[in-house]
């Protein structure tokens, strides 16, 4: 049985014309700033704002043309995302030979097997129970995976830093691939609001939903930190992340996603404390990428646009957030 009887509702079609409409807005702000250098504004600050919206911009274009070719079209999508940040992570933190065929499992078996049983999410044979890959993709990488990693380094023969390399490959796996593919399979639940009455609306609006506030918490965590900023979370790893920040981004996310809990299941408040929980969670992931690139010695994990992060720069945020915003939601809003 398929999660929605629809795939695009008209509210997901709204709030998909709601964000472009914001980033318009956004990006007519920034050109105005750019061409008036006597505002008073660090043009430093407004090259990163106008670099930001690029990105923004890709990514919405990417979602987009990923929503029109439907369910199987976002799955393909977020495993390619995927794929290239498993890249970036691996390239990120050297490897030895030893490490190679081990590699070879990670990205052309295990990431894309991951993927193949999400896209089997809602479609199992008559033979196999509903929700029974559930139970597969749930476990694959963290158990399968993670047995088999060190066992296939180990039979390569290579013994040197043996456990730092296992823990790495392991890492970038969970967070670049597993906690990632959480975010598509959102639009296999079936969605009930509280009280267990039946919701109408395209799962796709709740996709948009997490991957928005996800992003929106990281924008507001840095701009409450420059504005109230007083106590750094941990300065040897990120200077101008505070608690402050995180707080201010928990209150403003929560507030937004409130204001757009008609496009989900949510309740207002449902929602809100929903969006505090991604904001936690999306500035942790902040925070761990950024100590895995100080313990590297490296800025970016990669180039997405010029002058600008990589990939998993973009999407680290996304990665601690949903697995858990999944499972809150198949818990406490799914039949």
């Amino acid at each position: 049985m398929l999660a929605s009887t629809v795939w695009l509702s008209t509210r997901a079609m709204i709030l998909v014309a709601v964000i472009l409409s914001a980033l318009g807005i956004a990006s007519l702000v920034g050109f105005l700033l750019s061409r008036r250098e006597t505002m008073g504004v660090d043009s430093a600050l407004v090259r990163r704002y106008n670099q930001k919206l690029r990105v923004w911009w890709l990514m919405t274009a990417i979602f987009v043309f990923g929503f029109l070719l439907q369910r199987i079209g976002v799955v393909v999508l977020f495993g390619f995302v995927s794929f290239w940040a498993l890249r970036e992570f691996i390239t990120m933190t050297p490897t030895r030979r030893g490490d190679h065929r081990t590699l070879f499992w990670v990205f052309f078996v295990f990431t894309p097997l991951q993927y193949i049983l999400i896209a089997l999410g809602s479609h199992p044979p008559s033979y196999v129970p509903q929700n029974d890959y559930y139970g597969l993709y749930s476990i694959m990488i963290p158990v399968y995976a993670s047995l088999f990693i060190p066992a296939r380094a180990a039979i390569a023969g290579d013994y040197k830093r043996f456990l730092e390399r296992s823990a790495k490959i392991q890492a970038g796996l969970l967070i670049c691939v597993y906690a990632l593919s959480y975010a598509p399979a959102l639009l296999d639940l079936q969605l009930v609001r509280t009280g267990g009455e039946p919701w109408r609306g395209s799962n796709v609006s709740v996709l948009i939903f997490l991957v928005v506030i996800a992003q929106l918490a990281a924008v507001l965590e840095r701009g409450w930190s420059k504005l109230a900023g007083r106590h750094v979370i941990a300065e040897k790893i990120n200077g101008s992340r505070t608690w402050e920040g995180v707080l201010g981004s928990m209150v403003t996310t929560g507030l937004i996603a409130a204001a757009l809990s008609w496009a989900t299941p949510f309740y207002p408040w449902e929602a809100g404390v929903l969006a505090a929980v991604v904001t936690t969670m999306a500035c942790g992931g902040a925070m761990t990428m950024s100590a895995i690139k100080r313990d590297r010695g490296v800025t970016d994990t990669g180039t997405l646009v010029q002058g600008h992060a990589g990939v998993l720069d973009q999407i680290d945020n996304i990665c601690f957030a949903a697995p858990v915003f999944y499972h809150l939601t198949r818990y406490f809003f799914s039949a």
